[in-house]
Protein backbone atom coordinates (compact mmCIF):
# COMPACT_ATOMS: atom_id res chain seq x y z
CA UNK A 1 0.00 0.00 0.00
CA UNK A 2 1.29 3.44 -0.95
CA UNK A 3 1.96 5.81 1.95
CA UNK A 4 0.50 9.22 1.11
CA UNK A 5 0.76 12.52 2.94
CA UNK A 6 -2.28 14.53 1.84
CA UNK A 7 -1.86 18.30 1.90
CA UNK A 8 -5.47 18.83 2.90
CA UNK A 9 -5.17 22.61 3.50
CA UNK A 10 -4.48 23.00 -0.23
CA UNK A 11 -7.70 21.21 -1.22
CA UNK A 12 -10.50 23.28 -2.68
CA UNK A 13 -13.73 23.30 -0.69
CA UNK A 14 -15.44 20.59 -2.74
CA UNK A 15 -12.45 18.23 -2.56
CA UNK A 16 -12.06 18.72 1.19
CA UNK A 17 -15.75 18.03 1.75
CA UNK A 18 -15.48 14.87 -0.37
CA UNK A 19 -12.35 13.76 1.52
CA UNK A 20 -14.08 14.13 4.90
CA UNK A 21 -17.28 12.46 3.69
CA UNK A 22 -15.68 9.23 2.46
CA UNK A 23 -15.55 6.44 5.05
CA UNK A 24 -12.34 4.84 6.29
CA UNK A 25 -12.94 1.54 4.47
CA UNK A 26 -13.21 3.36 1.14
CA UNK A 27 -10.05 5.37 1.88
CA UNK A 28 -8.23 2.14 2.71
CA UNK A 29 -9.24 0.49 -0.59
CA UNK A 30 -8.31 3.59 -2.58
CA UNK A 31 -4.86 3.75 -0.98
CA UNK A 32 -4.33 0.02 -1.35
CA UNK A 33 -5.40 -0.32 -4.97
CA UNK A 34 -4.44 2.94 -6.71
CA UNK A 35 -1.14 4.73 -7.24
CA UNK A 36 -0.93 8.51 -7.61
CA UNK A 37 -2.48 11.26 -5.50
CA UNK A 38 -4.48 12.40 -8.53
CA UNK A 39 -5.88 8.90 -8.86
CA UNK A 40 -6.68 8.80 -5.13
CA UNK A 41 -8.54 12.10 -5.31
CA UNK A 42 -10.40 11.00 -8.46
CA UNK A 43 -11.88 7.99 -6.63
CA UNK A 44 -12.51 9.98 -3.44
CA UNK A 45 -14.56 12.55 -5.38
CA UNK A 46 -16.53 9.85 -7.19
CA UNK A 47 -17.27 7.87 -4.02
CA UNK A 48 -18.49 11.05 -2.32
CA UNK A 49 -20.64 12.29 -5.20
CA UNK A 50 -22.09 8.96 -6.35
CA UNK A 51 -22.31 7.10 -3.00
CA UNK A 52 -20.37 4.08 -4.22
CA UNK A 53 -20.35 0.95 -2.12
CA UNK A 54 -16.96 -0.61 -1.36
CA UNK A 55 -17.70 -3.34 -3.91
CA UNK A 56 -18.48 -0.81 -6.63
CA UNK A 57 -15.31 1.10 -5.77
CA UNK A 58 -13.24 -2.10 -6.09
CA UNK A 59 -14.92 -2.88 -9.42
CA UNK A 60 -14.21 0.56 -10.86
CA UNK A 61 -10.59 0.45 -9.74
CA UNK A 62 -10.19 -3.01 -11.30
CA UNK A 63 -11.71 -1.67 -14.52
CA UNK A 64 -9.20 1.24 -14.38
CA UNK A 65 -11.92 3.85 -14.52
CA UNK A 66 -9.37 6.56 -13.72
CA UNK A 67 -7.45 5.79 -16.92
CA UNK A 68 -10.51 5.25 -19.12
CA UNK A 69 -12.67 8.18 -18.13
CA UNK A 70 -12.11 11.42 -19.96
CA UNK A 71 -10.05 9.78 -22.73
CA UNK A 72 -12.93 9.35 -25.20
CA UNK A 73 -12.13 11.06 -28.53
CA UNK A 74 -14.37 14.12 -28.72
CA UNK A 75 -14.68 17.67 -29.96
CA UNK A 76 -15.84 19.20 -26.66
CA UNK A 77 -12.90 21.62 -26.52
CA UNK A 78 -14.18 23.54 -29.55
CA UNK A 79 -17.94 22.95 -29.38
CA UNK A 80 -18.65 23.59 -25.68
CA UNK A 81 -17.88 27.20 -24.86
CA UNK A 82 -18.65 27.13 -21.14
CA UNK A 83 -15.46 26.07 -19.36
CA UNK A 84 -17.18 24.28 -16.50
CA UNK A 85 -19.53 22.42 -18.85
CA UNK A 86 -16.55 21.41 -20.98
CA UNK A 87 -14.72 19.88 -17.99
CA UNK A 88 -17.85 18.07 -16.81
CA UNK A 89 -18.40 16.61 -20.27
CA UNK A 90 -14.77 15.45 -20.44
CA UNK A 91 -15.28 13.53 -17.19
CA UNK A 92 -18.75 12.16 -17.97
CA UNK A 93 -17.82 9.67 -20.69
CA UNK A 94 -15.35 6.83 -21.13
CA UNK A 95 -13.34 5.62 -24.09
CA UNK A 96 -14.61 2.06 -23.73
CA UNK A 97 -17.65 0.49 -22.11
CA UNK A 98 -17.76 -3.14 -21.01
CA UNK A 99 -21.35 -4.37 -21.26
CA UNK A 100 -21.33 -7.26 -18.77
CA UNK A 101 -24.93 -8.20 -19.54
CA UNK A 102 -24.21 -9.06 -23.19
CA UNK A 103 -22.61 -12.32 -24.29
CA UNK A 104 -21.95 -12.71 -27.99
CA UNK A 105 -21.90 -16.33 -29.19
CA UNK A 106 -21.78 -15.76 -32.95
CA UNK A 107 -20.80 -12.30 -34.24
CA UNK A 108 -22.48 -13.04 -37.59
CA UNK A 109 -25.87 -13.26 -35.87
CA UNK A 110 -25.55 -9.90 -34.14
CA UNK A 111 -26.19 -6.32 -35.22
CA UNK A 112 -26.84 -2.98 -33.52
CA UNK A 113 -30.56 -3.74 -33.19
CA UNK A 114 -29.84 -6.85 -31.15
CA UNK A 115 -27.39 -4.89 -28.99
CA UNK A 116 -30.02 -2.20 -28.48
CA UNK A 117 -32.58 -4.82 -27.41
CA UNK A 118 -30.17 -6.23 -24.83
CA UNK A 119 -29.41 -2.74 -23.51
CA UNK A 120 -33.11 -1.89 -23.13
CA UNK A 121 -33.73 -5.23 -21.38
CA UNK A 122 -30.89 -4.39 -18.97
CA UNK A 123 -31.30 -0.61 -18.85
CA UNK A 124 -30.45 -0.36 -15.14
CA UNK A 125 -27.14 -2.14 -15.68
CA UNK A 126 -26.41 -0.04 -18.77
CA UNK A 127 -26.94 3.15 -16.76
CA UNK A 128 -24.53 1.80 -14.15
CA UNK A 129 -22.00 1.29 -16.94
CA UNK A 130 -22.55 4.84 -18.17
CA UNK A 131 -22.12 6.33 -14.69
CA UNK A 132 -24.12 8.51 -12.33
CA UNK A 133 -26.61 11.21 -13.28
CA UNK A 134 -27.98 9.57 -16.44
CA UNK A 135 -31.75 9.28 -16.76
CA UNK A 136 -33.26 7.08 -19.47
CA UNK A 137 -35.68 8.80 -21.85
CA UNK A 138 -36.27 6.02 -24.34
CA UNK A 139 -35.01 3.99 -27.28
CA UNK A 140 -35.87 4.61 -30.92
CA UNK A 141 -36.75 8.13 -29.80
CA UNK A 142 -38.84 9.65 -32.56
CA UNK A 143 -38.12 12.98 -34.21
CA UNK A 144 -40.26 14.42 -37.00
CA UNK A 145 -38.55 16.75 -39.48
CA UNK A 146 -40.31 17.88 -42.67
CA UNK A 147 -43.03 15.27 -42.11
CA UNK A 148 -40.47 12.46 -42.02
CA UNK A 149 -39.71 10.28 -39.00
CA UNK A 150 -36.21 9.79 -37.63
CA UNK A 151 -35.28 7.57 -34.69
CA UNK A 152 -32.43 7.97 -32.20
CA UNK A 153 -31.24 4.61 -30.86
CA UNK A 154 -31.03 5.69 -27.19
CA UNK A 155 -31.76 9.01 -25.52
CA UNK A 156 -30.73 10.03 -21.99
CA UNK A 157 -30.67 13.16 -19.88
CA UNK A 158 -27.64 13.88 -17.72
CA UNK A 159 -28.48 15.86 -14.59
CA UNK A 160 -24.94 17.05 -13.92
CA UNK A 161 -24.44 18.22 -17.51
CA UNK A 162 -28.08 19.40 -17.72
CA UNK A 163 -28.36 18.23 -21.30
CA UNK A 164 -29.80 15.53 -23.54
CA UNK A 165 -27.39 12.76 -24.52
CA UNK A 166 -28.11 10.89 -27.76
CA UNK A 167 -26.41 7.52 -28.27
CA UNK A 168 -26.15 5.86 -31.65
CA UNK A 169 -25.18 2.17 -31.65
CA UNK A 170 -23.04 0.72 -34.43
CA UNK A 171 -22.07 -2.90 -34.95
CA UNK A 172 -19.08 -1.89 -37.07
CA UNK A 173 -15.90 0.07 -36.62
CA UNK A 174 -16.36 3.84 -36.68
CA UNK A 175 -17.00 5.37 -40.11
CA UNK A 176 -16.82 9.14 -40.82
CA UNK A 177 -20.38 9.23 -42.20
CA UNK A 178 -21.73 8.45 -38.72
CA UNK A 179 -20.88 12.01 -37.69
CA UNK A 180 -23.20 13.65 -40.20
CA UNK A 181 -26.17 11.64 -38.97
CA UNK A 182 -25.40 12.45 -35.33
CA UNK A 183 -24.97 16.14 -36.18
CA UNK A 184 -28.46 16.10 -37.71
CA UNK A 185 -29.95 14.43 -34.62
CA UNK A 186 -28.35 16.95 -32.27
CA UNK A 187 -29.58 19.91 -34.32
CA UNK A 188 -33.11 18.51 -34.27
CA UNK A 189 -32.97 17.74 -30.53
CA UNK A 190 -31.79 21.25 -29.72
CA UNK A 191 -34.58 22.82 -31.78
CA UNK A 192 -37.45 20.45 -31.05
CA UNK A 193 -36.84 18.79 -27.67
CA UNK A 194 -34.33 20.75 -25.57
CA UNK A 195 -35.85 23.05 -22.94
CA UNK A 196 -34.75 26.71 -22.66
CA UNK A 197 -32.81 26.13 -19.41
CA UNK A 198 -30.89 23.10 -20.74
CA UNK A 199 -27.42 23.00 -22.27
CA UNK A 200 -26.75 21.94 -25.88
CA UNK A 201 -27.32 18.25 -26.54
CA UNK A 202 -24.35 15.88 -26.71
CA UNK A 203 -24.01 12.89 -29.01
CA UNK A 204 -22.09 9.67 -28.39
CA UNK A 205 -21.41 7.26 -31.24
CA UNK A 206 -20.90 3.82 -29.68
CA UNK A 207 -18.99 1.52 -32.03
CA UNK A 208 -17.25 -1.83 -32.05
CA UNK A 209 -13.92 -0.19 -32.77
CA UNK A 210 -12.28 3.04 -33.90
CA UNK A 211 -9.12 4.42 -35.46
CA UNK A 212 -7.81 7.55 -33.79
CA UNK A 213 -6.88 9.58 -36.87
CA UNK A 214 -10.16 8.75 -38.64
CA UNK A 215 -12.18 9.91 -35.62
CA UNK A 216 -10.05 13.04 -35.27
CA UNK A 217 -10.60 14.11 -38.88
CA UNK A 218 -14.32 13.29 -38.77
CA UNK A 219 -14.92 15.40 -35.65
CA UNK A 220 -12.50 18.24 -36.38
CA UNK A 221 -14.84 20.70 -38.12
CA UNK A 222 -18.19 19.66 -36.66
CA UNK A 223 -20.14 22.23 -34.66
CA UNK A 224 -22.15 19.93 -32.40
CA UNK A 225 -20.57 18.35 -29.29
CA UNK A 226 -20.01 14.64 -29.75
CA UNK A 227 -17.60 11.83 -29.03
CA UNK A 228 -16.83 8.30 -30.17
CA UNK A 229 -16.61 5.42 -27.70
CA UNK A 230 -16.31 1.66 -28.11
CA UNK A 231 -18.00 -1.25 -26.34
CA UNK A 232 -17.35 -4.91 -25.79
CA UNK A 233 -19.41 -7.77 -24.45
CA UNK A 234 -18.75 -9.72 -21.27
CA UNK A 235 -17.13 -12.64 -23.10
CA UNK A 236 -14.97 -10.59 -25.48
CA UNK A 237 -11.26 -10.05 -25.00
CA UNK A 238 -9.96 -6.51 -24.51
CA UNK A 239 -8.61 -5.07 -27.76
CA UNK A 240 -4.98 -5.30 -26.70
CA UNK A 241 -5.38 -9.03 -25.94
CA UNK A 242 -7.13 -9.61 -29.22
CA UNK A 243 -4.20 -8.14 -31.10
CA UNK A 244 -1.78 -10.50 -29.36
CA UNK A 245 -3.85 -13.65 -29.56
CA UNK A 246 -5.58 -13.04 -32.86
CA UNK A 247 -8.98 -12.58 -31.25
CA UNK A 248 -11.20 -15.30 -29.91
CA UNK A 249 -10.63 -17.54 -32.91
CA UNK A 250 -6.90 -17.39 -32.35
CA UNK A 251 -7.39 -18.27 -28.71
CA UNK A 252 -9.56 -21.27 -29.63
CA UNK A 253 -6.85 -22.56 -31.97
CA UNK A 254 -4.26 -22.23 -29.20
CA UNK A 255 -6.49 -24.27 -26.88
Amino acid sequence: MTIVNYDTPSFDKATLEAFLTVQFTHHYEILRRSESINEHLFYIRRVASEFWSVDKLKYNIREQLYLKEGTMPNNFAVTLHDGEQKQKAMRAFRKNYKLDFIEIDDVDEWDEHKVETKIVENIKRFIMALGADFSYMGNQYRLIVDDKEYFIDLLFFNRRLRCLVAIELKWTEFLPEFVGKMNFYLSALDDLVRLPNENPSIGIILCRGQKQRTVEYALRDTRKPMGVATYRAANELPEEYGEVLGGLEGLKELM
